[in-house]
């Protein structure tokens, strides 16, 4: 039997992979254009729902370019000396800096010019450092994955936006949690990423994860479409029931428990620690009700209709539940009003 096409490792790029290209596309061709249509691009959405994946396909279009230079940066370190140090010691830059005579002895980054004071300060070192590359005609794309409001990050974006004035060819792409980038821009600094584009991930298509397992597991068209619906779209379920599928040799009715159990302790666990406890309480009612409406809801919760919309408002944006219809809602999540009634059984 061959590897398993499935993986069960967020960040890692499967073998069996279904792309976004509407939204993927939409991002590449913004930057693409002259002049840019945006340089500041935000993706979000729940854990699981392909983030990283998504980050990883656009970097490699753009890698794959020469005029382009990717840096993917950690959000838990130093963020502009962390750039700065790439710049500098990367094959396809160090050059053209040094040509430039940045002076870049004193900030250890190993670049030393004689006769030319050293930069002693690292935002006006990549100062120069990017008005120079931009002079040459390269465009520097730098990618944040897992962005959170911390002061690396806080710091680095704000003095991007200084780095944007002076229209440099810099671009950026953050992923994260809708309540990390909605800290993030909240942050009185760094309105300009509210004009920022946000895409917001949307489930897999079905039609394209049924064909993917009616491929892989020679299914007729009604089992891969059962199959698929099962996933509900959702990016992690769909490997984690493949992946199941593929090692245990078995049908995806079988895998149901396993599938639950993957489920919960790779993603559900974590997703229902970060809820309040009103946000708990909406949620557990929703798993109980048989209708979805959003009147029943309000009706058993004693709230009022002002008060609900905001915890609604949330808990759609966090990815957790839908719109069903008008003035109904259910989960977006496979299997998650099971795993909801199991904390309260």
């Amino acid at each position: 039997m061959t590897g398993n096409p499935f993986t069960l490792t967020f960040g890692k790029e499967p073998k069996s992979l279904i792309f976004r290209t509407y939204q993927n596309s939409e991002i590449v061709e913004g930057f693409r254009q002259n002049p840019p249509e945006f340089q500041v691009c935000m993706i979000t959405g729940v854990r699981g729902s392909g983030k990283t994946v998504a980050l990883t396909t656009i970097a490699n279009a753009f890698r794959k370019e020469k005029d382009w230079i990717v840096v993917d940066l950690n959000p838990e370190r130093d963020l502009l000396k962390t750039l700065a140090a790439e710049l500098s010691s990367r094959p396809d830059t160090f050059q053209l800096l040094k040509d430039a005579k940045i002076n870049l002895s004193f900030l250890g980054l190993g670049i030393e010019i004689d006769g030319v004071p050293p930069v002693t300060d690292t935002a006006i070192a990549l100062d120069k450092m990017l008005r120079h590359l931009s002079e040459k005609g390269k465009k520097i794309l730098i990618t944040i994955d897992e962005a959170v409001s911390n002061s690396y990050v806080r710091e680095f974006a704000s003095q991007f936006q200084i780095y944007l004035r002076h229209n440099y060819n810099i671009f950026l792409i953050m992923t994260g949690l809708y309540e990390n980038i909605y800290e993030l821009q909240n942050e009185k600094s760094l309105t300009f990423l509210y004009r920022a584009p946000k895409i917001e991930l949307q489930p897999l298509n079905l039609g394209l994860i049924a064909a993917s397992y009616k491929k892989i597991f020679n299914l007729s068209e009604e089992e891969s479409i059962e199959m698929a619906k099962a996933t509900r779209g959702y990016s992690f379920a769909y490997q984690a029931l493949g992946y199941i599928c593929f090692r245990d040799q078995c049908s995806w009715k079988e895998a149901i428990p396993q599938y639950d159990a993957i489920l919960e302790e790779f993603v559900y666990e974590k997703i229902w620690s970060e809820l309040s406890m009103k946000d708990r309480e909406i949620v557990k009612t929703l798993a109980s009700s048989d209708s979805g409406k959003v009147a029943d809801l309000r009706e058993v919760l004693h709230i009022s209709s002002n008060a609900f919309t905001v915890y609604r408002t949330r808990l759609i944006r966090k990815g957790i539940v839908i719109s069903a219809s008008y003035g109904n809602l259910d989960f977006a999540l496979p299997r998650f009003r099971e795993f909801v009634c199991r904390q309260y059984a």
